[in-house]
């Protein structure tokens, strides 16, 4: 296993030099403790090889060869800019409706540190979220490739599915961040996969930076 897990590090690192968005955001949420927690398991359901480890070149493969179904956990806001055709959607969280005066405060504390530059909502963790999956896929012996943009969100799935009766999960490593145009051929959406989870004021520098880049390549 330390073997496997040496050369899928190297893998891993490899996969760095591939695009990547120039800015890195991630939802901030009520439930730190408990994200916590749920992403260390779900770090040692993918180290005991109870979770497979995929990255995203080696994703295509895997859904068209080994029988596996992608679910993207990106929220909607995500996923409405780029997603995976015929992937299954079910939101690991989801945007906290919650106005009693103490989450207001929260909600713009969050605004003016995190929201206003990533564009990312306040949120809290999906409480129905095995019991969508079950709904959207009855079939706990199916094989899952579990997805969303950096790799994190993602891993605390795995732990509440594989908790779930879900035994067959894959990890989509790094998340679709990682990700090369041509590791996902099939997208839809007015914006690249890669750059979905860029939101706010970042966005606009990316897209920024993009035109003088492709201004510098004439």
């Amino acid at each position: 296993m330390a073997i496997q897990l040496n050369h899928f590090q190297s893998s891993l690192l490899k996969q760095e030099k591939q695009p990547k968005p120039l800015f890195f955001t991630s939802s901030k949420t009520k439930n730190f403790g408990v994200n916590t927690a749920a992403s260390s398991s779900g770090q040692q359901l993918i180290q005991s090889g109870e979770v497979k480890p995929i990255l995203p070149k080696d994703a295509a493969t895997a859904l068209n060869s080994e029988g596996f179904k992608l679910l993207d956990i990106r929220p909607q806001w995500e996923r409405e800019k780029a997603y995976v055709k015929g992937s299954l959607h079910v939101p690991l969280f989801v945007k906290d409706m919650d106005n009693s005066p103490i989450t207001l405060l929260k909600k713009w504390v969050h605004f003016g540190y995190i929201g206003l530059w990533t564009g990312q909502n306040f949120t809290v963790i999906n409480p129905n979220f095995v019991q969508e999956v079950e709904a959207t896929l009855p079939d706990k012996d199916a094989k899952l490739l579990v997805a969303c943009g950096e790799g994190l969100r993602s891993m605390m799935a795995t732990s509440k599915l594989y908790e779930g009766g879900y035994k067959n999960l894959g990890w989509l490593a790094g998340g679709f961040n990682r990700a090369a145009d041509s590791d996902f051929p099939e997208i839809e959406g007015p914006e690249k996969l890669q750059y979905a989870t860029i939101g706010g004021v970042s966005y606009y520098f990316l897209q920024l930076l993009l035109l003088l880049q492709a201004v510098g390549k004439e």
